[in-house]
Formats: C-alpha cells, structure tokens, sequence
C-alpha cells in the first residue's frame, strides 16, 4: 500500500504516512510498543486520527496488534525475511518479464533517468547508501507497475510494499552493496530495452537474491554481536 503523502488525503492518512516512514527507517524500532498518548505528542496529532492510522498500518503489516498487549511494530526476523524475499524473488522476477514486453519505451527511458538520479544521489553520500523513496522514484515499484498486471500489483505495490521498504532500507545502508546494486538495476533496465523477457526475469532473480544474502549476513552479524555482548 502506498501511504498518501503528507499533503494529501485525511489526518489520519498524514498520521499514517509519518508512522510508516518511521518504521521503515527504524526510528521507531521493530517490537516496540506504541503507546498511543505518546505518539500523539510526539508527532502531534489527535488520539482519533492516530488510531485509524494504526488501523491502517496493521493492514501493511507494519503493526501488530497483540491482545491484552496493545500494538507494537512489527519483527522482521529471520523466517520473516527468508518467506519474503523468497515470494518477492519470484514476483518481481515475474513482473519484469512482464514489462518487458507492456513497458514503452518512454517508461524504460525514464527508468535510466530514474537510475540517473539514483547514483547521484549515492555521490552525495559518498558511495555508502542506495536508499529509494517511494512509488514515482522506486525503481522496483516502477517496474511492477510496467507489468501492467494488477495482480502483482496487488501483491507486490499493497500487500507486501512497506514490508519490503523495510527491508530495504536496511539493505541501503550496506556500503559494500551500493554500487553493485545500481550496476544491476542498470543491467536490468538494459534487458527491459532489448525486451529480452527471459534475461530481465532472470537479472531480476538474482539481484533480489543477492539483497537477500546481504540480509542475512547482516542478521549473522547481528547475532554473533548479541551472543557476545
């Protein structure tokens, strides 16, 4: 699902889009309970338009409501992120044998450019992140709206976006991934052009299990740091 902008939509659809950014980036961490009182002051908005935004992000999966318990952001853990990524290796691969045949040529052109704006970006930060925004300037989001099949649109732009926007994010800030992950997308687009179906499905596989990998190498990390701490 992709939360309404700030300046648009209802109080409640604002409160949501500045929750959800939150999550994504972590500012608000995995597993921490959201108290209702304290959101409203912290982000300054009333308790009723705060609670029909939670409503929301329980439907992104962003919140889970645990009874007797309250809501709480959601855990991205590792059985998580395996399924996930596992669905999303074969959706997006889909997708992008899909646009390779629906997209126009003006779509995969202002991809490149997209692309463009995308590596400039990670000149000004000096190499170490590839963090997308939303929708217009997500270079997956495009390309599984190029499909043109509503169906993984669906799945992949509704049911499962802010989930894999936080994976992302995560994945963003691994220096190590940054350029290897733009000359990809690079190479994607390219086989977009060729409307070479098979070579975009397989490109995008890859790439999607190489951010994986990356994951799960962070989560090791993570977990060998906790074991000896």
């Amino acid at each position: 699902m992709l939360v309404k902008a700030p300046e648009e939509g209802t109080l409640a659809d604002v409160a949501a889009h500045r929750l959800a950014q939150s999550i994504v980036t972590g500012e608000l961490a995995q597993g921490q309970k959201l108290n209702e009182a304290e959101l409203a002051e912290r982000f300054g908005m009333g308790r009723g338009p705060l609670r029909e935004a939670l409503r929301q992000l329980e439907g992104m999966r962003l919140v889970k409501r645990i009874p007797n318990a309250g809501a709480r952001v959601v855990v991205l853990d590792r059985k998580t992120l395996s399924d996930l990524y596992a669905v999303r290796e074969t959706l997006e691969g889909m997708a992008c044998r899909l646009a390779a045949t629906q997209m126009t040529d003006d779509e995969i052109a202002q991809l490149n450019t997209l692309l463009d704006q995308h590596e400039e970006q990670i000149k000004q930060q000096g190499g170490k992140v590839y963090a997308q925004s939303e929708g217009d300037l997500d270079f997956h989001y495009q390309i599984v709206r190029g499909s043109r099949n509503q169906m993984l649109m669906d799945l992949l732009g509704s049911e499962q976006y802010q989930l894999l926007r936080m994976c992302r994010y995560r994945t963003s800030r691994n220096a190590q991934r940054t350029r290897p992950a733009l000359l990809q997308h690079r190479q994607i687009v390219e086989a977009l052009a060729q409307r070479d179906g098979e070579l975009a499905e397989m490109l995008m596989r890859r790439h999607i299990h190489g951010a994986w990998h990356s994951i799960s190498e962070m989560i090791d990390k993570e977990e060998v740091g906790q074991a000896s701490a």
